[in-house]
């Protein structure tokens, strides 16, 4: 009797066991799969835009790009006051910022792992769209005597700081023109002391990469009387064709009161995002911006075209991007 009771209760307690262990299993596996359904799909609440200075471009489109994109994708977004192109490159690395704004020559040196970024190539980006060409404008006074870039010769002037997108253009094409930083004084200085060292003849002549009409410049230009270097024939074609992400451009006439068009080169002003944002995002963001240009109030909004937003631009685009430029072809 005792022996039948003892296998009965025996019995009993292995189904007990079965059940729970089912129960538990069940329940583990329910939670597991709510919880990824739930990453893969969940929108981020909040995007912060990396601009640049709050006196340049990059701060006053971004404003007007975090209003589009928070309209358009209910998705809360500011623009950020930042130290521009090379480190808005490693806040988004950082996790710092979803988006920012960047010369393409620059976007192009933190994949690559190329000049500033050399040791430390960033994997964690891609393009969202090209925007405006920024021209690269060596700045020099009537008063200089400076005709040329082979006048620059032991000369004072101001390249940008070290790391900068400046510094590397004025890099580049110094070397196109046979020069190199050790034949003139190097001065690294932003775009506000290049013009006040221009006005008070402190130093000879400027490199100054954005958009034209440049604020500074004209500011400059109100006091002073302004010269544009530009390139000799050939010049623009040799550096393209070493630095692809350059593209021809022209200071017109009247610029700064400048009586003849200037022949230069450009780089192009895009926005760069982080890799993982959800390609449903970034396509809503990119439609925000390109399908409502008619809205940027600011002068560059003309060249913001969803038909050059691939111009120039040699990183990877992230695929919610793409998948809106397509649909314009």
């Amino acid at each position: 009797m005792r022996k039948k009771q003892f296998n009965l209760l025996m019995l009993l307690s292995i189904l007990a066991l079965m059940i729970l262990a089912a129960c538990g299993s069940d329940s583990g596996s329910g939670s597991k799969d709510t919880g990824d359904d739930s990453e893969s799909t969940e929108k981020p609440k909040f995007l912060s835009l990396l601009t640049g200075g709050t006196q340049g471009t990059y701060y006053a489109l971004g404003g007007t790009f975090a209003d589009l994109i928070t309209t358009d994708t209910g998705i809360k977004t500011t623009a950020e006051v930042s130290q521009a192109s090379a480190a808005n490159m490693t806040a988004l690395q950082e996790g710092k910022g979803e988006i920012a704004f960047v010369q393409t020559d620059i976007a192009y040196y933190a994949t690559e792992g190329k000049l500033m970024f050399d040791g430390n190539k960033i994997d964690t980006i891609s393009a969202l769209g090209a925007l405006y060409p920024e021209t690269v404008q060596l700045v020099t006074t009537e008063a200089s005597g400076i005709k040329t870039y082979a006048d620059l010769k032991g000369k004072k002037v101001s390249v940008g700081a070290p790391g900068s997108g400046t510094y590397a253009n004025a890099e580049q094409l110094l070397e196109i023109n046979g020069l190199t930083m050790d034949d003139i004084k190097a001065q690294n200085l932003d775009f506000g002391e290049s013009t006040d060292g221009l006005q008070s003849g402190q130093i000879d002549a400027a490199f100054i990469t954005a958009g034209t009409p440049t604020g500074a410049v004209e500011a400059l230009n109100a006091t002073t009387k302004v010269n544009i270097i530009g390139l000799d024939a050939g010049k623009a074609d040799e550096i393209i064709a070493k630095y692809p992400y350059y593209a021809k451009d022209t200071v017109k006439a009247g610029t700064y009161g400048i009586a003849n068009d200037v022949e230069t080169v450009s780089v192009l002003a895009m926005l760069a995002v982080k890799k993982d944002l959800p390609e449903d995002v970034v396509y809503s963001m990119t439609k925000a911006i390109y399908d409502n240009t008619g809205k940027i109030s600011h002068a560059k909004g003309e060249f913001i075209k969803a038909e050059t937003g691939l111009d120039g631009i040699s990183i990877d685009i992230h695929p919610g991007a793409q998948k809106y430029f397509n649909e314009k072809k």
